[in-house]
Protein backbone atom coordinates (compact mmCIF):
# COMPACT_ATOMS: atom_id res chain seq x y z
CA UNK A 1 0.00 0.00 0.00
CA UNK A 2 2.99 2.25 0.11
CA UNK A 3 4.57 3.83 -2.94
CA UNK A 4 8.01 5.43 -3.26
CA UNK A 5 8.96 8.51 -5.30
CA UNK A 6 12.30 8.18 -7.09
CA UNK A 7 12.75 11.76 -8.20
CA UNK A 8 13.46 15.16 -6.71
CA UNK A 9 10.89 16.86 -8.92
CA UNK A 10 7.19 17.38 -8.31
CA UNK A 11 4.38 18.86 -10.30
CA UNK A 12 3.98 22.62 -10.34
CA UNK A 13 0.86 23.11 -8.29
CA UNK A 14 1.81 25.87 -5.89
CA UNK A 15 0.09 28.94 -4.72
CA UNK A 16 -1.99 30.50 -7.44
CA UNK A 17 -5.47 30.58 -5.97
CA UNK A 18 -8.63 30.15 -8.00
CA UNK A 19 -9.06 32.44 -10.99
CA UNK A 20 -12.47 33.75 -11.93
CA UNK A 21 -11.20 35.22 -15.19
CA UNK A 22 -8.47 34.43 -17.75
CA UNK A 23 -4.86 34.84 -16.70
CA UNK A 24 -2.45 37.38 -18.14
CA UNK A 25 0.62 36.93 -15.94
CA UNK A 26 3.56 35.86 -18.20
CA UNK A 27 5.61 34.29 -15.40
CA UNK A 28 6.07 30.51 -15.33
CA UNK A 29 3.25 29.36 -13.08
CA UNK A 30 0.12 27.24 -12.79
CA UNK A 31 -3.13 29.19 -12.88
CA UNK A 32 -6.21 27.50 -11.47
CA UNK A 33 -9.58 28.19 -13.07
CA UNK A 34 -12.94 28.06 -11.27
CA UNK A 35 -15.48 30.10 -13.22
CA UNK A 36 -19.06 29.85 -11.96
CA UNK A 37 -20.31 33.46 -12.13
CA UNK A 38 -21.95 34.81 -15.29
CA UNK A 39 -19.17 37.35 -15.90
CA UNK A 40 -16.34 34.84 -15.41
CA UNK A 41 -18.05 32.24 -17.59
CA UNK A 42 -18.50 34.77 -20.41
CA UNK A 43 -14.85 35.76 -20.16
CA UNK A 44 -13.68 32.14 -20.20
CA UNK A 45 -15.91 31.28 -23.15
CA UNK A 46 -14.05 33.93 -25.12
CA UNK A 47 -10.71 32.75 -23.76
CA UNK A 48 -11.39 29.11 -24.66
CA UNK A 49 -12.42 30.17 -28.15
CA UNK A 50 -9.24 32.21 -28.59
CA UNK A 51 -6.96 29.50 -27.18
CA UNK A 52 -8.61 26.85 -29.34
CA UNK A 53 -8.29 29.05 -32.41
CA UNK A 54 -4.56 29.52 -31.73
CA UNK A 55 -4.05 25.79 -31.22
CA UNK A 56 -3.30 26.16 -27.50
CA UNK A 57 -6.31 24.08 -26.46
CA UNK A 58 -7.84 21.09 -28.19
CA UNK A 59 -10.82 18.92 -27.33
CA UNK A 60 -9.85 15.70 -25.58
CA UNK A 61 -13.32 14.34 -24.85
CA UNK A 62 -16.97 15.31 -24.78
CA UNK A 63 -19.42 13.25 -22.72
CA UNK A 64 -23.08 13.48 -21.83
CA UNK A 65 -23.94 14.08 -18.20
CA UNK A 66 -25.32 10.92 -16.55
CA UNK A 67 -26.75 12.81 -13.57
CA UNK A 68 -28.39 15.95 -14.99
CA UNK A 69 -30.15 15.49 -18.33
CA UNK A 70 -29.24 17.78 -21.20
CA UNK A 71 -25.77 18.70 -19.97
CA UNK A 72 -22.39 17.84 -21.46
CA UNK A 73 -18.82 18.03 -20.20
CA UNK A 74 -16.01 18.88 -22.61
CA UNK A 75 -12.38 18.45 -21.64
CA UNK A 76 -9.72 20.51 -23.40
CA UNK A 77 -6.03 19.69 -23.09
CA UNK A 78 -3.44 22.47 -23.15
CA UNK A 79 -0.89 22.52 -25.96
CA UNK A 80 2.34 24.45 -26.39
CA UNK A 81 3.39 24.60 -30.03
CA UNK A 82 1.36 21.45 -30.59
CA UNK A 83 2.85 19.51 -27.64
CA UNK A 84 0.53 18.51 -24.73
CA UNK A 85 1.28 20.07 -21.34
CA UNK A 86 1.07 17.58 -18.46
CA UNK A 87 -1.72 18.67 -16.11
CA UNK A 88 -2.83 21.57 -18.31
CA UNK A 89 -6.54 21.03 -18.85
CA UNK A 90 -9.89 22.82 -18.89
CA UNK A 91 -13.29 21.17 -18.39
CA UNK A 92 -16.39 23.07 -19.51
CA UNK A 93 -19.98 22.19 -18.59
CA UNK A 94 -22.72 23.17 -21.07
CA UNK A 95 -26.43 22.83 -21.62
CA UNK A 96 -28.64 24.00 -24.46
CA UNK A 97 -28.48 27.59 -23.22
CA UNK A 98 -24.66 27.74 -23.09
CA UNK A 99 -21.77 27.35 -20.67
CA UNK A 100 -22.54 26.64 -17.00
CA UNK A 101 -19.09 26.23 -15.41
CA UNK A 102 -15.41 26.18 -16.33
CA UNK A 103 -12.83 24.44 -14.13
CA UNK A 104 -9.22 23.46 -14.62
CA UNK A 105 -5.57 24.45 -14.67
CA UNK A 106 -3.44 26.20 -17.27
CA UNK A 107 0.33 26.57 -17.23
CA UNK A 108 1.76 29.95 -18.16
CA UNK A 109 5.15 31.30 -19.16
CA UNK A 110 6.28 28.27 -21.15
CA UNK A 111 9.22 29.06 -23.41
CA UNK A 112 10.80 25.92 -24.85
CA UNK A 113 12.25 24.43 -27.98
CA UNK A 114 9.77 21.69 -28.94
CA UNK A 115 11.94 19.85 -31.45
CA UNK A 116 13.44 16.95 -29.49
CA UNK A 117 17.11 16.18 -29.84
CA UNK A 118 16.33 12.68 -28.59
CA UNK A 119 14.39 10.57 -31.08
CA UNK A 120 11.44 8.45 -30.02
CA UNK A 121 13.48 5.32 -30.67
CA UNK A 122 16.25 6.61 -28.41
CA UNK A 123 13.65 7.58 -25.78
CA UNK A 124 12.29 4.04 -25.85
CA UNK A 125 15.77 2.70 -25.21
CA UNK A 126 16.19 5.13 -22.31
CA UNK A 127 12.83 4.11 -20.84
CA UNK A 128 13.75 0.44 -20.98
CA UNK A 129 17.14 1.23 -19.43
CA UNK A 130 15.57 3.21 -16.59
CA UNK A 131 14.96 0.04 -14.57
CA UNK A 132 16.52 -3.43 -14.83
CA UNK A 133 14.42 -5.59 -17.11
CA UNK A 134 11.88 -2.84 -17.80
CA UNK A 135 9.42 -3.26 -20.67
CA UNK A 136 7.26 -0.49 -22.10
CA UNK A 137 3.57 -1.20 -21.51
CA UNK A 138 1.28 -0.01 -22.99
CA UNK A 139 3.35 0.61 -26.11
CA UNK A 140 2.66 4.36 -26.40
CA UNK A 141 5.48 6.86 -25.79
CA UNK A 142 4.37 10.50 -25.83
CA UNK A 143 6.19 13.82 -26.19
CA UNK A 144 5.03 16.26 -23.49
CA UNK A 145 5.80 19.50 -21.71
CA UNK A 146 6.67 18.51 -18.14
CA UNK A 147 6.15 21.18 -15.43
CA UNK A 148 8.65 20.72 -12.59
CA UNK A 149 9.35 22.54 -9.36
CA UNK A 150 12.61 23.21 -7.61
CA UNK A 151 12.03 24.96 -4.32
CA UNK A 152 9.59 27.78 -4.99
CA UNK A 153 10.19 28.16 -8.73
CA UNK A 154 8.53 26.39 -11.63
CA UNK A 155 10.28 25.49 -14.87
CA UNK A 156 9.38 23.35 -17.85
CA UNK A 157 11.09 20.56 -19.74
CA UNK A 158 10.35 18.83 -23.01
CA UNK A 159 10.15 15.14 -22.18
CA UNK A 160 9.17 11.75 -23.53
CA UNK A 161 6.70 9.95 -21.24
CA UNK A 162 6.27 6.19 -21.10
CA UNK A 163 4.98 3.56 -18.71
CA UNK A 164 7.20 0.57 -17.99
CA UNK A 165 6.69 -2.75 -16.28
CA UNK A 166 9.54 -3.46 -13.88
CA UNK A 167 8.92 -6.92 -12.54
CA UNK A 168 6.51 -6.20 -9.69
CA UNK A 169 5.93 -2.48 -10.28
CA UNK A 170 4.55 -0.14 -12.93
CA UNK A 171 6.53 3.09 -13.34
CA UNK A 172 5.75 6.31 -15.20
CA UNK A 173 9.05 7.68 -16.47
CA UNK A 174 9.82 11.03 -18.13
CA UNK A 175 13.00 11.21 -20.23
CA UNK A 176 14.33 14.67 -21.08
CA UNK A 177 13.89 15.02 -24.83
CA UNK A 178 17.03 17.17 -25.17
CA UNK A 179 19.51 15.49 -22.83
CA UNK A 180 18.19 11.96 -22.30
CA UNK A 181 18.23 12.38 -18.51
CA UNK A 182 15.43 10.97 -16.35
CA UNK A 183 13.42 13.96 -15.14
CA UNK A 184 10.63 12.22 -13.22
CA UNK A 185 10.01 8.61 -12.23
CA UNK A 186 7.16 7.46 -10.03
CA UNK A 187 5.04 4.39 -9.41
CA UNK A 188 1.66 4.33 -11.12
CA UNK A 189 0.50 1.24 -9.28
CA UNK A 190 -2.60 2.36 -7.42
CA UNK A 191 -2.03 0.47 -4.12
CA UNK A 192 -4.33 -1.15 -3.27
CA UNK A 193 -24.70 -17.43 -18.43
CA UNK A 194 -24.69 -19.78 -15.50
CA UNK A 195 -25.10 -18.81 -11.88
CA UNK A 196 -23.16 -20.93 -9.46
CA UNK A 197 -22.55 -20.76 -5.75
CA UNK A 198 -19.30 -19.81 -4.13
CA UNK A 199 -17.63 -19.42 -0.76
CA UNK A 200 -15.79 -16.15 -0.19
CA UNK A 201 -12.58 -15.35 1.64
CA UNK A 202 -14.49 -14.85 4.90
CA UNK A 203 -16.42 -18.12 4.54
CA UNK A 204 -19.64 -16.48 3.37
CA UNK A 205 -21.84 -18.04 0.68
CA UNK A 206 -22.72 -16.01 -2.41
CA UNK A 207 -23.90 -16.41 -5.98
CA UNK A 208 -21.32 -16.13 -8.74
CA UNK A 209 -22.07 -15.32 -12.39
CA UNK A 210 -19.99 -17.57 -14.66
CA UNK A 211 -20.04 -19.20 -18.10
CA UNK A 212 -20.31 -22.86 -19.06
CA UNK A 213 -17.55 -23.79 -21.50
CA UNK A 214 -17.27 -27.38 -22.75
CA UNK A 215 -18.32 -29.04 -19.53
CA UNK A 216 -16.46 -26.77 -17.13
CA UNK A 217 -17.35 -23.40 -15.65
CA UNK A 218 -15.20 -20.34 -16.21
CA UNK A 219 -15.14 -17.02 -14.32
CA UNK A 220 -16.58 -14.97 -17.18
CA UNK A 221 -19.63 -12.92 -16.22
CA UNK A 222 -22.30 -13.15 -18.96
CA UNK A 223 -24.97 -11.21 -17.08
CA UNK A 224 -23.50 -7.69 -17.15
CA UNK A 225 -22.79 -5.65 -20.29
CA UNK A 226 -18.98 -5.46 -20.06
CA UNK A 227 -16.60 -8.39 -20.15
CA UNK A 228 -15.83 -9.15 -16.49
CA UNK A 229 -13.42 -12.05 -16.19
CA UNK A 230 -11.20 -13.48 -13.48
CA UNK A 231 -7.89 -15.22 -14.12
CA UNK A 232 -6.05 -17.70 -11.92
CA UNK A 233 -2.25 -17.44 -12.11
CA UNK A 234 -1.88 -20.61 -10.02
CA UNK A 235 0.96 -19.24 -7.92
CA UNK A 236 3.29 -18.22 -10.77
CA UNK A 237 4.38 -14.62 -10.02
CA UNK A 238 5.93 -14.12 -13.46
CA UNK A 239 2.85 -15.21 -15.39
CA UNK A 240 1.05 -11.85 -15.28
CA UNK A 241 3.88 -9.93 -16.93
CA UNK A 242 4.19 -12.52 -19.68
CA UNK A 243 0.47 -12.19 -20.35
CA UNK A 244 0.47 -8.39 -20.36
CA UNK A 245 3.23 -8.12 -22.94
CA UNK A 246 1.87 -10.90 -25.18
CA UNK A 247 -1.04 -9.06 -26.77
CA UNK A 248 -3.28 -8.89 -23.70
CA UNK A 249 -6.27 -9.02 -23.56
CA UNK A 250 -6.58 -10.85 -26.89
CA UNK A 251 -4.23 -13.74 -26.18
CA UNK A 252 -5.43 -15.11 -22.84
CA UNK A 253 -5.05 -18.91 -22.80
CA UNK A 254 -8.20 -20.77 -21.83
CA UNK A 255 -6.25 -22.45 -19.03
CA UNK A 256 -5.64 -19.09 -17.32
CA UNK A 257 -9.32 -18.37 -16.67
CA UNK A 258 -10.40 -19.36 -13.19
CA UNK A 259 -12.46 -22.53 -13.55
CA UNK A 260 -14.51 -24.98 -11.52
CA UNK A 261 -15.82 -28.37 -12.55
CA UNK A 262 -19.12 -28.49 -10.63
CA UNK A 263 -19.96 -24.74 -10.33
CA UNK A 264 -19.55 -24.87 -6.55
CA UNK A 265 -16.60 -22.49 -6.21
CA UNK A 266 -14.38 -22.81 -3.14
CA UNK A 267 -11.40 -20.55 -3.95
CA UNK A 268 -12.37 -17.54 -1.87
CA UNK A 269 -10.04 -15.12 -3.65
CA UNK A 270 -11.45 -16.03 -7.06
CA UNK A 271 -15.05 -15.89 -5.80
CA UNK A 272 -14.79 -12.50 -4.14
CA UNK A 273 -12.71 -10.87 -6.89
CA UNK A 274 -15.30 -11.94 -9.45
CA UNK A 275 -18.44 -11.20 -7.42
CA UNK A 276 -17.30 -7.86 -5.96
CA UNK A 277 -16.21 -6.61 -9.39
CA UNK A 278 -19.78 -7.18 -10.52
CA UNK A 279 -21.12 -5.47 -7.40
CA UNK A 280 -18.94 -2.43 -8.07
CA UNK A 281 -20.21 -2.23 -11.63
CA UNK A 282 -23.78 -2.37 -10.28
CA UNK A 283 -23.10 0.38 -7.75
CA UNK A 284 -21.78 2.79 -10.35
CA UNK A 285 -24.66 2.07 -12.70
CA UNK A 286 -27.44 2.27 -10.10
CA UNK A 287 -26.03 5.23 -8.15
CA UNK A 288 -24.66 7.39 -10.97
CA UNK A 289 -25.90 5.90 -14.24
CA UNK A 290 -22.31 5.08 -15.16
CA UNK A 291 -21.56 2.13 -17.43
CA UNK A 292 -18.33 0.76 -16.05
CA UNK A 293 -14.90 2.29 -15.77
CA UNK A 294 -15.03 4.35 -18.96
CA UNK A 295 -18.84 4.76 -19.08
CA UNK A 296 -18.77 2.58 -22.20
CA UNK A 297 -18.51 -0.87 -20.63
CA UNK A 298 -14.78 -1.40 -21.06
CA UNK A 299 -13.62 -4.91 -20.04
CA UNK A 300 -12.24 -5.62 -16.56
CA UNK A 301 -9.86 -8.51 -15.92
CA UNK A 302 -9.07 -9.60 -12.35
CA UNK A 303 -5.83 -11.48 -11.62
CA UNK A 304 -5.84 -13.80 -8.63
CA UNK A 305 -3.39 -16.27 -7.07
CA UNK A 306 -0.25 -14.63 -8.46
CA UNK A 307 1.59 -16.35 -5.63
CA UNK A 308 0.81 -19.05 -3.12
CA UNK A 309 0.41 -18.02 0.51
CA UNK A 310 2.64 -20.82 1.76
CA UNK A 311 5.42 -19.86 -0.67
CA UNK A 312 6.09 -16.53 1.09
CA UNK A 313 9.49 -17.40 2.54
CA UNK A 314 10.65 -19.06 -0.66
CA UNK A 315 9.49 -16.15 -2.83
CA UNK A 316 11.12 -13.57 -0.55
CA UNK A 317 14.39 -15.43 -1.02
CA UNK A 318 14.02 -15.46 -4.80
CA UNK A 319 12.47 -12.05 -5.54
CA UNK A 320 13.14 -9.97 -2.44
CA UNK A 321 10.64 -7.62 -0.80
CA UNK A 322 9.15 -6.54 -4.14
CA UNK A 323 7.17 -9.78 -4.16
CA UNK A 324 5.19 -8.51 -1.15
CA UNK A 325 2.92 -6.54 -3.49
CA UNK A 326 1.45 -9.89 -4.52
CA UNK A 327 0.83 -10.76 -0.87
CA UNK A 328 -0.21 -7.58 0.95
CA UNK A 329 -1.49 -5.27 -1.75
CA UNK A 330 -4.21 -4.84 -4.33
CA UNK A 331 -3.89 -2.52 -7.27
CA UNK A 332 -5.44 -1.35 -10.52
CA UNK A 333 -3.18 -1.32 -13.55
CA UNK A 334 -4.23 0.26 -16.81
CA UNK A 335 -5.95 -0.89 -18.97
CA UNK A 336 -8.71 -2.57 -16.95
CA UNK A 337 -6.43 -4.89 -14.98
CA UNK A 338 -7.05 -5.66 -11.30
CA UNK A 339 -4.55 -7.57 -9.15
CA UNK A 340 -5.33 -8.98 -5.71
CA UNK A 341 -2.76 -9.99 -3.11
CA UNK A 342 -3.26 -13.36 -1.46
CA UNK A 343 -2.56 -12.22 2.12
CA UNK A 344 -0.06 -13.71 4.56
CA UNK A 345 0.29 -17.10 6.25
CA UNK A 346 -1.54 -17.17 9.58
CA UNK A 347 1.71 -17.06 11.55
CA UNK A 348 3.00 -13.92 9.77
CA UNK A 349 2.16 -10.27 10.39
CA UNK A 350 3.05 -7.00 8.69
CA UNK A 351 3.11 -3.79 10.69
CA UNK A 352 1.67 -5.78 13.58
CA UNK A 353 -1.44 -6.81 11.58
CA UNK A 354 -2.65 -10.00 9.90
CA UNK A 355 -3.69 -10.04 6.24
CA UNK A 356 -6.19 -12.21 4.40
CA UNK A 357 -6.78 -12.26 0.66
CA UNK A 358 -7.44 -8.70 -0.51
CA UNK A 359 -10.33 -9.70 -2.74
CA UNK A 360 -12.28 -10.49 0.44
CA UNK A 361 -12.83 -6.78 1.23
CA UNK A 362 -15.59 -5.24 -0.87
CA UNK A 363 -14.37 -1.71 -0.10
CA UNK A 364 -10.87 -2.58 -1.40
CA UNK A 365 -12.34 -3.96 -4.63
CA UNK A 366 -14.46 -0.81 -5.04
CA UNK A 367 -11.47 1.36 -4.17
CA UNK A 368 -9.16 -0.16 -6.76
CA UNK A 369 -11.72 -0.20 -9.54
CA UNK A 370 -12.42 3.47 -8.84
CA UNK A 371 -8.82 4.17 -9.85
CA UNK A 372 -9.99 2.99 -13.26
CA UNK A 373 -12.90 5.45 -13.21
CA UNK A 374 -10.43 8.22 -12.34
CA UNK A 375 -8.15 7.21 -15.25
CA UNK A 376 -11.02 7.72 -17.68
CA UNK A 377 -12.23 11.04 -16.18
CA UNK A 378 -10.10 13.54 -14.25
CA UNK A 379 -7.01 11.28 -14.52
CA UNK A 380 -5.62 12.83 -11.33
CA UNK A 381 -1.83 12.60 -11.47
CA UNK A 382 -0.58 10.12 -8.88
CA UNK A 383 1.65 12.60 -7.07
CA UNK A 384 1.28 15.12 -4.23
CA UNK A 385 -2.18 16.70 -3.72
CA UNK A 386 -3.67 15.45 -6.96
CA UNK A 387 -2.53 11.94 -6.03
CA UNK A 388 -4.01 12.28 -2.54
CA UNK A 389 -7.33 13.26 -4.12
CA UNK A 390 -7.02 10.24 -6.41
CA UNK A 391 -6.62 7.95 -3.40
CA UNK A 392 -9.34 9.71 -1.40
CA UNK A 393 -11.88 9.41 -4.21
CA UNK A 394 -11.18 5.66 -4.34
CA UNK A 395 -11.70 5.42 -0.57
CA UNK A 396 -14.97 7.37 -0.84
CA UNK A 397 -16.41 5.25 -3.62
CA UNK A 398 -15.11 2.01 -2.08
CA UNK A 399 -16.92 2.94 1.10
CA UNK A 400 -19.99 3.82 -0.97
CA UNK A 401 -19.97 0.31 -2.48
CA UNK A 402 -19.66 -1.18 1.00
CA UNK A 403 -22.65 0.76 2.38
CA UNK A 404 -24.66 -0.04 -0.77
CA UNK A 405 -24.38 -3.81 -0.29
CA UNK A 406 -23.72 -4.35 3.41
CA UNK A 407 -25.58 -3.30 6.56
CA UNK A 408 -24.02 -0.59 8.72
CA UNK A 409 -22.19 -1.86 11.77
CA UNK A 410 -18.84 -2.61 13.36
CA UNK A 411 -18.53 -6.32 12.62
CA UNK A 412 -17.18 -8.42 9.80
CA UNK A 413 -18.94 -7.74 6.47
CA UNK A 414 -20.65 -4.68 7.92
CA UNK A 415 -20.27 -1.21 6.46
CA UNK A 416 -18.23 1.43 8.28
CA UNK A 417 -15.62 4.13 7.63
CA UNK A 418 -12.57 1.91 7.99
CA UNK A 419 -10.80 0.76 4.83
CA UNK A 420 -9.97 -2.92 4.45
CA UNK A 421 -11.05 -3.85 7.97
CA UNK A 422 -12.47 -7.23 6.92
CA UNK A 423 -9.16 -8.62 5.72
CA UNK A 424 -6.56 -6.60 7.70
CA UNK A 425 -7.01 -7.41 11.38
CA UNK A 426 -5.31 -6.21 14.50
CA UNK A 427 -2.99 -7.95 16.91
CA UNK A 428 -1.51 -7.04 20.25
CA UNK A 429 1.28 -5.15 18.45
CA UNK A 430 -1.24 -3.03 16.50
CA UNK A 431 -4.80 -3.69 17.68
CA UNK A 432 -6.70 -1.75 14.99
CA UNK A 433 -8.41 -3.40 12.04
CA UNK A 434 -8.02 -1.90 8.57
CA UNK A 435 -5.46 0.34 6.90
CA UNK A 436 -7.08 3.81 7.09
CA UNK A 437 -9.94 5.51 8.90
CA UNK A 438 -12.10 8.14 7.23
CA UNK A 439 -13.71 9.03 10.55
CA UNK A 440 -10.45 9.39 12.48
CA UNK A 441 -7.45 9.40 10.11
CA UNK A 442 -5.01 10.09 12.94
CA UNK A 443 -5.66 6.62 14.38
CA UNK A 444 -3.41 5.33 11.59
CA UNK A 445 -1.02 8.28 11.68
CA UNK A 446 -2.63 10.12 8.75
CA UNK A 447 -3.45 13.86 8.87
CA UNK A 448 -7.04 14.99 9.27
CA UNK A 449 -6.32 18.70 8.66
CA UNK A 450 -4.57 20.55 5.86
CA UNK A 451 -2.31 22.38 8.32
CA UNK A 452 -0.59 19.10 9.26
CA UNK A 453 -0.42 17.58 5.75
CA UNK A 454 2.65 15.59 4.78
CA UNK A 455 4.97 17.56 2.48
CA UNK A 456 7.82 15.09 1.94
CA UNK A 457 8.62 12.92 -1.07
CA UNK A 458 7.79 9.44 0.25
CA UNK A 459 4.54 7.76 -0.78
CA UNK A 460 4.59 9.75 -4.06
CA UNK A 461 4.37 12.92 -2.01
CA UNK A 462 1.86 11.54 0.48
CA UNK A 463 -0.86 10.19 -1.81
CA UNK A 464 -2.11 7.71 0.79
CA UNK A 465 -1.12 9.74 3.83
CA UNK A 466 -2.84 12.99 2.83
CA UNK A 467 -5.93 11.22 1.51
CA UNK A 468 -7.11 11.35 5.13
CA UNK A 469 -7.84 15.07 4.80
CA UNK A 470 -10.37 14.68 1.99
CA UNK A 471 -11.66 11.41 3.46
CA UNK A 472 -12.46 13.14 6.72
CA UNK A 473 -14.32 15.89 4.86
CA UNK A 474 -16.41 13.24 3.10
CA UNK A 475 -17.18 11.53 6.40
CA UNK A 476 -18.14 14.77 8.14
CA UNK A 477 -20.35 15.89 5.26
CA UNK A 478 -22.38 12.70 5.75
CA UNK A 479 -22.30 11.97 9.45
CA UNK A 480 -21.59 15.43 10.84
CA UNK A 481 -19.96 16.00 14.22
CA UNK A 482 -17.12 17.97 15.71
CA UNK A 483 -13.71 17.78 14.09
CA UNK A 484 -10.80 16.92 16.37
CA UNK A 485 -9.65 20.57 16.24
CA UNK A 486 -13.07 21.89 17.22
CA UNK A 487 -14.97 22.81 14.06
CA UNK A 488 -18.60 21.72 14.06
CA UNK A 489 -20.21 20.20 10.94
CA UNK A 490 -23.90 19.57 10.38
CA UNK A 491 -23.88 16.58 8.05
CA UNK A 492 -26.75 15.41 5.88
CA UNK A 493 -27.15 12.28 8.01
CA UNK A 494 -26.49 8.61 7.30
CA UNK A 495 -29.93 8.20 5.72
CA UNK A 496 -28.91 10.75 3.06
CA UNK A 497 -25.39 9.49 2.33
CA UNK A 498 -26.33 9.10 -1.33
CA UNK A 499 -26.42 12.91 -1.60
CA UNK A 500 -22.76 13.27 -0.61
CA UNK A 501 -21.66 10.28 -2.69
CA UNK A 502 -23.29 11.88 -5.75
CA UNK A 503 -21.76 15.28 -4.98
CA UNK A 504 -18.21 13.94 -4.68
CA UNK A 505 -18.62 11.65 -7.68
CA UNK A 506 -19.83 14.53 -9.85
CA UNK A 507 -17.04 16.85 -8.75
CA UNK A 508 -14.24 14.31 -9.16
CA UNK A 509 -15.37 12.94 -12.53
CA UNK A 510 -16.81 16.07 -14.18
CA UNK A 511 -15.01 19.12 -12.73
CA UNK A 512 -11.51 18.15 -11.59
CA UNK A 513 -8.54 17.90 -13.95
CA UNK A 514 -5.29 15.94 -13.75
CA UNK A 515 -3.40 18.54 -11.67
CA UNK A 516 -6.25 19.60 -9.35
CA UNK A 517 -5.43 20.22 -5.70
CA UNK A 518 -7.43 20.27 -2.46
CA UNK A 519 -8.62 23.84 -2.97
CA UNK A 520 -10.00 22.88 -6.38
CA UNK A 521 -11.78 19.87 -4.87
CA UNK A 522 -13.49 22.10 -2.32
CA UNK A 523 -14.84 24.48 -4.98
CA UNK A 524 -15.84 21.61 -7.29
CA UNK A 525 -17.78 19.71 -4.64
CA UNK A 526 -19.60 22.84 -3.49
CA UNK A 527 -20.57 23.56 -7.09
CA UNK A 528 -21.74 19.95 -7.53
CA UNK A 529 -23.93 20.25 -4.42
CA UNK A 530 -25.52 23.43 -5.79
CA UNK A 531 -26.27 21.79 -9.11
CA UNK A 532 -27.58 18.49 -7.82
CA UNK A 533 -29.61 19.83 -4.88
CA UNK A 534 -30.57 23.43 -5.67
CA UNK A 535 -33.67 23.18 -3.45
CA UNK A 536 -31.79 21.66 -0.52
CA UNK A 537 -29.16 24.10 0.79
CA UNK A 538 -28.31 21.71 3.61
CA UNK A 539 -26.23 19.63 1.20
CA UNK A 540 -24.09 22.56 0.10
CA UNK A 541 -23.77 23.69 3.72
CA UNK A 542 -22.60 20.23 4.82
CA UNK A 543 -19.95 20.07 2.10
CA UNK A 544 -18.74 23.62 2.79
CA UNK A 545 -18.54 23.10 6.55
CA UNK A 546 -16.73 19.77 6.11
CA UNK A 547 -13.94 21.24 3.96
CA UNK A 548 -13.58 24.18 6.35
CA UNK A 549 -13.32 21.79 9.29
CA UNK A 550 -10.36 19.98 7.69
CA UNK A 551 -8.60 23.25 6.90
CA UNK A 552 -9.22 23.43 3.14
CA UNK A 553 -10.43 26.92 2.20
Amino acid sequence: MTNGLRASFGLAVFGMGMMQGPATDPRPRLSAVAATSRAAISEWDQKIGALTGRGELRTRSRVDDTMLAGRTHTRFEQLYKGVPVLGGEIVRQDDAAGTLTVFGNLYEGIDLETRPALSEAAARRALEASHPGARIFPDEVDLMILPITEGESVTYALAWRGQVLTGFDVRVVFVDAQTGAIRLDYTDRDKQSAVGKGTGVLGDAKKISVSNASGTYQAKDPLRPPSLSTLDMKGDPLRIERLLVAGFPNNIPTSDYAADADNDWTDGGVVDAHVYTGYTYDYYFKRFGRKGLNNNDTPITSFTNLVKVDDLTKNLGIYGNDILDYYINAFYSHPGVMVYGVGLPSNFTAGGQRYKNFAGAIDIVGHELTHGVTRFTSNLIYLNESGALNEAFSDMMGTGVEFFFQPAGNGTMQADYLNGEDIVTGTTAFPLNGIRSMQSPTLFGDPDHYSIRYTGTQDNGGVHINSGIANNAFYLAIEGGTHRLGARVTGVGAANREQIERVFYRAFTSFLVASSNFAAARIATIQAARELYPANPAVEAAVTQAWTAVGVN
